[in-house]
């Protein structure tokens, strides 16, 4: 059993969390945590029909924003790693920072300092030098900052393939393959 975070911050985006969840009960073997912070419910609701109890049935395990003494707060906890999408900026700042006032952040925390992936789905344009300096502190840490830009090999027709070819390519970050998602061909 492979166990994964997921982690959805308050940035524009909630759909790309909401999908990797989607996406990750169709493969066998997978184990779900996720970590939804209060402005991501917020984000939700406006952005889509997703409600708090939806992430419930979608996710094997639901955590609490601020529990801090979680399961997933522990080295000694084995994951694969941990997925922010998206990722806010106030979410890199705190990763960057190792400012664990929050679940979300101490599981990230705890990603980098045993070496698992964390890959975070940065959801911000443009951007700044601060931007880009927390970018590159995380990157120095052994994160992997992943902007959902979308892949227009695969011909996109709607704006659901081009988000469900986006979080496929973020859990490729993981060793977890997603069937049905297209892939580049030579030719």
């Amino acid at each position: 059993m492979k166990r994964i975070i997921i982690g959805i911050s308050g940035a524009s985006g909630a759909i790309y969390g909401i999908r990797a969840l989607e996406l990750l009960r169709e493969v066998p073997g997978v184990e779900t945590h996720a970590v939804v912070s209060p402005s991501a419910l917020t984000t939700m609701g406006a952005e889509t029909d997703c409600t708090r109890d939806d992430l419930k049935v979608l996710a094997d395990e639901l955590h609490d924003f601020h529990d801090i003494g979680a399961s997933l707060a522990s080295g000694s906890y084995r994951t694969a790693g941990m997925l922010i999408a998206p990722c806010s900026i106030k979410t890199l700042s705190a990763v960057a920072n190792s400012y664990c006032d929050s679940l979300m952040i101490r599981a990230a925390d705890v990603c980098l300092k045993e070496r698992r992936r964390l890959v975070l789905m940065v959801r911000e344009t443009p951007l700044h030098a601060g931007h880009l300096d927390l970018m590159s502190r995380v990157t120095q840490a052994g994160a992997v900052v992943m902007p959902p830009v979308p892949a227009f090999y695969a011909r996109p027709t709607s704006l659901d393939e081009m988000v469900t070819h986006t979080v496929a390519r973020s859990l490729d970050l993981f060793d977890i393959e997603v069937p049905g998602v297209s892939r580049w061909k030579d030719g």
